[in-house]
This record gives structure tokens, C-alpha cells and sequence, in this order.
């Protein structure tokens, strides 16, 4: 598991093809390394999603296979109908924000949430000022609270890079996003697909999530459940009034439109979990025994004790 570096001043140069290298190639190598010659079942959420399909578009292009699957929770590969987010990016917006972030190098937390809890006023603000200032009702930390609360930092070069091309100009399902130099297309992704869409998800909405049904020439099996972007991602077994609906698409199938297929495709009770777990067991060889913790040898030797260090960053 890969979690964001919060990252300084002196970060600022980043890229987004710095996260795709050292993100997800440099995990893989890691892997590769101590558990030689298996395949990787992959897995991103929402922005690691989309960096976990260009790198693996970008490994198609080139012939490189080291997925067995990849699953990706409330991840948009296109992005001409991202939500009430695409309220807060244009040219101006995005110009205001580049001088913003230029002059601190990075753009901070307070500035990323505040763009979220307005196009969800209702739940992110006015029912929290209503209950701590006029009523008086603190509300307890929970886990997912707590979850949310925990925000990271962007560098200024790979979130202009991120806004401008997958927002403003939606180059990765355009055939324009490069890697190395060279285009690189979605349709280069072979494994097996499971992605999830949430069904009141403001920062990916799910008919915008659905949309891999038009670029990926793959299996893509699809799961719409209930709750937000986080909420519902954070569904485990035994929560109550959770629901989820779930289909595949084989590949070379015809498109169903996703109303549609809400509409035809049965509303199961409970969490999703187990269908990916079944899911991913029907795509995995027989259970092992993990290896030991690290490679020394090829310098990957456990740095710390669970947590890690990362969890004190400011």
C-alpha cells in the first residue's frame, strides 16, 4: 500500500509523471523484487486510480505486463463530466490557483478542502455550523471522520499538470497524454477490470466513473454502491443499509448507457467487499504464505514499525 508523501516547498517541481515513476513503478520493482515473477493485482483510488491506469496504459504501449487485475474505487479515466468540481476550473481559475500555489510551491490542505465543502455546502458546512455553534453539539470523532480530516498537500507542478490536462483538457481518453515522450491510450490496458462508482460521490460522479465502459477493451466489471466517495468506498460487511449493483461487461460486448444499466441491473443488499474479494479469488492462484517483510539485499529493508514514520508529517 502506497500512501501520499505530503510534500514541501522544495517539491514543487513534481510532476505527474514523478508520481507515475516513483508512485506505481517504483512499488512494482519493490514487489517484483521480493516476490519475483508474480503478477500484481493493482488497486487505486480515485486521483492513485487514474495514476494506476496511465502507467498501466503506459505499460501496455510498451509491451510490459505485470498486472494479473486492476480495480480501481471511484477513479475517472475521462473527465468531460466530472461534477460540480469542473465549477471551480477554467483558464481563469486555474491561472488564479498557479500564482496561488507558485508562490508557496505547493497547494495546501485548508485550500483543497475548501474547494470540496463547496459543492457539498450542506453536509460539510451548514449542518456542521448548526450543530457545534448554535446548538452546542460537538460531534465525536469517528474513523472516517478522522479519515477525512487527514488531508495531503499537492505540489504545484503535478496538480497545474493534473487540473489542466485531465480536467481542463481531458488528454488522457483524447489520445494527447504522453509518457516518455509518446501518446499513450487506455485501450492499451488488458487485465481484467473491477471498478466501483459511488452513487452521491461529488468529486467522481459515478456516470462519469462509469465511463471506462467506452475506452477499455477489457472484461470490466462494474459495481455502483450506495454512499459517497469515501463512505462508500469504506463499506464493510455488517454495515447497515449499505447496497451495491453489480454487472460485467465481457469484452466486445455492446455499450449499455449507464441509466440504463441502473435501471436493469438488481439492487443487492450489504457490502460490496465480498464480490471483490470473490472476484479477485477467481483471478489468483492458490493461497500462500506472505514473505518476509522486505528485500535487504536489494535495499528494501523495512524502514520502520506500522505505522511508519509518514503519519507525523505536518
Amino acid at each position: 500500500m502506497v500512501s501520499w508523501r505530503n510534500p514541501d516547498a522544495e517539491d514543487r517541481d513534481l510532476g505527474m509523471d514523478d508520481y507515475r515513476r516513483m508512485g506505481v513503478l517504483d512499488a512494482i520493482a519493490a514487489i517484483h523484487s521480493i516476490v519475483p515473477e508474480q503478477k500484481i493485482h493493482g488497486v487505486g483510488y480515485c486521483l492513485g486510480g487514474t495514476l494506476l491506469a496511465i502507467a498501466a496504459a503506459a505499460m501496455g504501449r510498451d509491451g510490459a505486463d505485470p498486472f494479473a487485475t486492476l480495480s480501481f474505487f471511484a477513479s475517472q479515466i475521462d473527465f468531460t463530466e466530472a461534477g460540480e468540481l469542473q465549477l471551480f476550473i477554467n483558464e481563469s481559475q486555474l491561472t488564479y490557483l498557479e500564482d496561488m500555489m507558485w508562490e508557496q510551491g505547493f497547494l495546501d490542505t485548508t485550500q483543497m478542502t475548501g474547494a470540496f465543502q463547496m459543492i457539498r455546502t450542506t453536509d460539510l458546512i451548514w449542518s456542521r455550523i448548526v450543530r457545534s455553534y448554535l446548538m452546542g453539539d460537538e460531534p465525536a470523532m469517528f474513523d472516517l471522520m478522522a479519515w477525512n480530516a487527514d488531508g495531503t498537500r499537492m505540489p504545484y507542478r503535478m496538480h497545474s499538470e493534473y487540473l489542466r490536462s485531465l480536467y481542463l483538457d481531458n488528454d488522457l481518453t483524447e489520445g494527447n497524454f504522453t509518457v516518455d515522450g509518446h501518446p499513450i491510450s487506455v485501450t492499451d490496458i488488458r487485465p481484467p477490470v473491477f471498478s466501483v462508482g459511488t452513487q452521491t460521490d461529488h468529486v467522481a460522479p459515478w456516470p462519469s466513473v462509469y465511463k471506462m465502459h467506452l475506452y477499455l477493451d477489457t472484461d470490466l466489471t462494474f459495481v455502483l454502491t450506495s454512499g459517497g466517495h469515501n463512505a462508500g468506498i469504506v463499506s464493510e460487511p455488517g454495515h447497515p443499509r449499505r447496497t451495491y449493483q453489480i454487472a460485467t461487461a465481457r469484452q466486445g460486448e455492446r455499450y449499455i448507457d449507464p441509466q440504463t444499466w441502473a435501471a436493469q441491473t438488481p439492487v443487492q443488499g450489504g457490502s460490496w467487499w465480498p464480490e471483490w474479494v470473490s472476484w479477485l479469488g477467481a483471478r489468483s492462484g492458490d493461497p500462500v504464505a506472505p514473505p518476509a517483510m522486505g528485500n535487504p539485499g536489494a535495499g528494501y529493508a523495512p524502514l520502520a514499525e506500522a505505522p511508519g514514520s509518514y503519519v507525523l508529517q505536518k
